[in-house]
């Protein structure tokens, strides 16, 4: 894991809370993200997501369905944040209180050539995240460059056209040979075998690996979101639970401002903590990302100076021999942070 020189995470990843007034809405993030995710949190709609390879295209993270075009009610701003020029149930309705969380990558995006796929990468090598857009051939071994110096520890892939398909998602700590195994963001099911879209092969500091199949490599346009820890910023790893109201302590070097955990040696749900929706311990707030299903309160999860714990016995997060994957970004490093 690389030394952060990241002092303050919100230069890279930032959550934002907003109410929906059903027309025309600018939305500041602090920067101009290049990876947006919105959740209506007051009622049971579909999240969004869009990045700037894609630009108003959606995608929606708890369905397997193709992008469509947004334009009408998505823009990127070209100074900060993102704008919202019309009404819409999933993002800008007037009785609606919303989350986004975001990401900054690198801009536009610069053409990629290291792997036998050519690829359109938006990569920060600092924050350790990269979007890559390429198009599929259906030949196993095939190789996409992902613009990072270090090898991505998650992946998120998702078809983008030509049908319906599921998220795939690589973790390298959901198995103890991840490159044969897959995990859907859509779904609630527990980790799979499957050789089909990582072709055996484990992503390294340069390329991801593609099989034939058409969930990673069909004859159609993909986007993958491409991970891995940076000191300080980012964590990806795993934990066992406990099945207990005192349960494990997840230890990732810094405040958390956002985790996402999911059961990996069982069925659960993609369970979304964030330090903004309420921001207090003792009562944070979850969202799903496999489901639609509005906001729940609950006393889950302790947001710490250096990590979460867990308070609840949820199969979500805290089963009795569970194991669970996660992802975290930060508020700060953990020399800055301070427990709320």
């Amino acid at each position: 894991m690389p030394d952060s020189t990241i002092e303050d995470g919100s230069d890279y990843f930032n959550t934002v809370t907003y109410s929906g007034t059903g027309s025309s809405l600018s939305i500041p993030v602090g920067f101009i993200p290049n990876f947006t995710w919105i959740k209506r949190r007051n009622a049971a709609n579909n999240h969004q997501a869009f990045d700037v390879l894609r630009g108003s295209n959606v995608l929606v993270p708890n369905e397997n369905g193709s992008e469509s075009d947004y334009s009408a009610y998505f823009d990127f701003s070209d100074s900060d944040g993102f704008d919202l020029p019309a009404a819409s149930v999933n993002m800008n309705n007037s009785s609606g209180t919303y989350v986004a969380w975001n990401w900054l990558a690198n801009g536009s995006g610069v053409s990629n050539t290291v792997g036998t796929t050519p690829s359109t990468v938006s990569a920060n090598t600092t924050a350790g995240f990269s979007i890559v857009s390429y198009t599929g051939n259906s030949t196993s071994g095939a190789t996409v460059g992902h613009g990072l110096s270090i090898a991505p520890e998650m992946v998120i892939v998702k078809l983008r056209s030509g049908g319906t398909n599921d998220w795939a998602v690589y973790h390298y700590e959901m198995h103890s040979s991840p490159q044969n195994k897959l995990m859907y963001l859509n779904l609630t099911n527990a980790v799979t075998d499957s050789s089909s879209p990582w072709n055996d092969t484990a992503p390294t500091s340069s390329v991801i690996t593609l099989g034939s199949g058409n969930i990673t490599n069909g004859t159609t346009d993909y986007i993958a979101y491409c991970f891995h820890s940076v000191e300080g910023y980012s964590s990806f790893g795993s934990y066992t639970g406990n099945g207990s109201a005192d349960g494990p302590f997840v230890y990732t070097g810094f405040r958390p401002a956002f985790v996402m955990v999911k059961k990996t040696s069982g069925t659960g749900s993609w369970y979304i903590y964030d330090l903004t929706r309420l921001g207090y311990n003792g009562a944070n707030y979850v969202l799903a990302a496999d489901s639609s299903t509005s906001e729940i309160s609950g006393k889950e999860i302790d947001l710490l100076s250096n990590g979460f714990k867990w308070r609840n016995t949820t199969n979500n997060g805290n089963a009795s021999g569970g194991t669970y994957i996660y992802m975290a970004f930060a508020e700060n490093p953990f020399k800055n942070a301070n427990a709320r």
